[in-house]
């Protein structure tokens, strides 16, 4: 049975995508709250000490791997390959491939789990061997909690899987809500059965584990309502597997360079100052919100869409769909950089400072955030150009350019952290891991963005020469404004909480009225931005 022509997604109407994204947004916006929830409970009761520079390393590198076999390269190798099968194919043959990836992805993602625990300790001192001479302890407490997060590597990229089959459906709201479920199990954990616990940390990491089984058994409704809940069954000769297996291996570099850096960074942090890996958990938190609400939203739409096209020969809009993402993205993201650099001490001092977390750490932390905010526009336009690539079924491309990224990161950490050591500039070190990878992300854009023009995958539509002064001249309207309140409302850190509150929520209301009022002023209008939906 072949698709039906009326749910055909080019004769949907031309602002679907843009809802789509808007749906996916609002959804991802919620687990980013509940993750930003997450991380001020975490701040509260655990600081920037020793427990939580074990959790950061023991949590990370189980995120590394569910980049690799979950929501990074499968997903970018995957969801072609089943919108191609959606598109072309029977439902018969779709299940069937389902069924088959579901077994070959599950066994394999079983025997890394099982070497992961088993291998701990080898593993912790791959990613903050600095540990080994100076800080024991927490060496010993990063192991204990590595074996109970590592399986989370299986439980989410399983879920991951799920959600790939229900977004190549265009069912984005279910993997757009999952996260919500990580987030409220690790505050409840942390905050009710750590304390009741004789092992430091464990309660902290079983949480983990223990959102992860609550997210995966989430989703199997939504796979049974489609009729595509998976008997797993082992083939790596099916032809679809193959393919995704062989588009997924260089997919591993192309679409997790970002994750890599981060585990080059806390390897580098861990011969600095105790803490340097905490302040940049919190720094990255940070730039997380506006890169996962919006970039890996529009990245989750757009993907399927991509593929789409190119299964069904539309070069023009292929291109048209990424003119569309690229406006959105300059649009949202320029403003997001720029406010979050101006805001950085105001945040994290309304959001972090409580308990343990001092105003020390509020600075720290802040000189971190200003060096990583640039690279926000890079990271989310790798999440927008990067599918340009694997919906076309390229992942050598971008894998080559990520490496390329990772490279220049991994020079870029070295010189600028023993630059900042060296001078008597005042700026942690630290902030020196942070603009490497603002750096490279920036490059990863850069060079993707050239191959696809160059190739004429994509080709500029008109009216970008207004946008760029639209956009800039409402940016440097929001940074004369913000600049100005900040002035006359002094020293934050002598605020009260509610004092805190109700200033930060001033300063991004009115920061981001002043932006799109002038914006407005010079001509933008959100019809034109609709119109650019094929």
């Amino acid at each position: 049975m072949s698709l039906d022509p009326s749910q055909d997604p080019q004769r949907a109407a031309p602002d679907r995508l843009l809802k789509s994204t808007s749906v996916v947004a609002a959804f991802t916006f919620l687990s980013r709250l509940t993750g930003l929830a997450r991380d001020i409970a975490f701040s509260n009761w655990f600081g920037a000490g020793v427990l939580m520079d074990a959790f950061v390393v023991a949590f990370r590198i189980p995120n590394l791997l569910r980049r690799f076999f979950g929501e990074g390269a499968f997903s970018q190798a995957f969801v072609p390959v089943i919108s191609e099968y959606r598109t072309t194919r029977s439902l018969a043959e779709t299940r069937d491939l389902v069924d088959r990836v579901a077994g070959t992805l599950g066994l394999v993602l079983l025997a890394v789990t099982v070497v992961g625990v088993i291998a701990a300790p080898v593993v912790i001192l791959a990613f903050a061997w600095g540990w080994l001479f100076e800080e024991r302890d927490k060496l010993d407490l990063a192991v204990a909690m590595l074996r109970w997060t590592f399986p989370y590597v299986l439980l989410v990229s399983l879920t991951a899987f799920a959600g790939s089959v229900l977004n190549s459906y265009r069912r984005f709201a279910v993997a757009a809500f999952t996260p919500v479920i990580l987030n409220v199990v690790m505050i409840l954990f942390a905050g009710w059965v750590e304390p009741r616990l004789p092992w430091q940390g464990i309660g902290l990491a079983a949480g983990v584990f223990a959102a992860g089984v609550v997210q995966l058994v989430f989703q199997v409704p939504f796979l049974r309502r489609l009729g595509l809940l998976p008997r797993p069954r082992w083939d790596l000769a099916h032809e679809g597997v193959r393919r995704i297996f062989r588009l997924m291996l260089p997919a591993l570099f192309g679409s997790s360079v970002a994750q890599i850096s981060i585990l080059l960074d806390t390897l580098v942090a861990s011969f600095l100052l105790a803490g340097s890996i905490s302040w940049l958990y919190y720094s990255d938190r940070l730039i997380e919100f506006p890169l996962g609400v919006f970039g890996v939203a529009l990245g989750t739409v757009i993907l399927p869409r991509l593929s789409e096209q190119h299964a069904t020969s539309s070069p023009e809009r292929f291109s048209a769909t990424l003119d569309w993402a690229l406006r959105l993205v300059l649009v949202i993201a320029l403003p997001a950089a720029l406010g979050i650099a101006l805001l950085a001490e105001p945040l994290l001092a309304t959001l972090f400072q409580h308990g343990d977390f001092g105003e020390r750490d509020a600075l720290m932390t802040a000189a971190s955030v200003r060096a990583y905010a640039p690279g926000i526009v890079g990271f989310i336009l790798v999440k927008v150009l990067a599918p340009g690539y694997f919906a076309r079924q390229d992942t050598r491309t971008p894998m080559r350019i990520g490496v390329q990224a990772l490279a220049l990161s991994m020079g870029l950490n070295i010189v600028f952290v023993l630059l900042l050591l060296r001078m008597p500039w005042g700026i942690p070190a630290h902030a020196g891991i942070a603009a490497s990878s603002a750096c490279a992300g920036l490059f990863n854009a850069a060079y993707l963005f050239a191959g696809l023009e160059k190739a004429g995958i994509y080709r500029a539509g008109d009216g970008w020469s207004r946008l760029w002064i639209q956009v800039l001249a409402g940016n440097a309207a929001m940074t004369l404004a913000l600049l100005a309140a900040l002035r006359r409302l002094g020293d934050w850190f002598a605020m009260s909480g509610l004092e805190r509150v109700a200033a930060l929520l001033l300063l991004v209301a009115g920061g981001a009225a002043v932006y799109f009022a002038v914006a407005w002023a010079c001509g933008m209008r959100p019809r034109a931005l609709r119109a650019r939906v094929a």
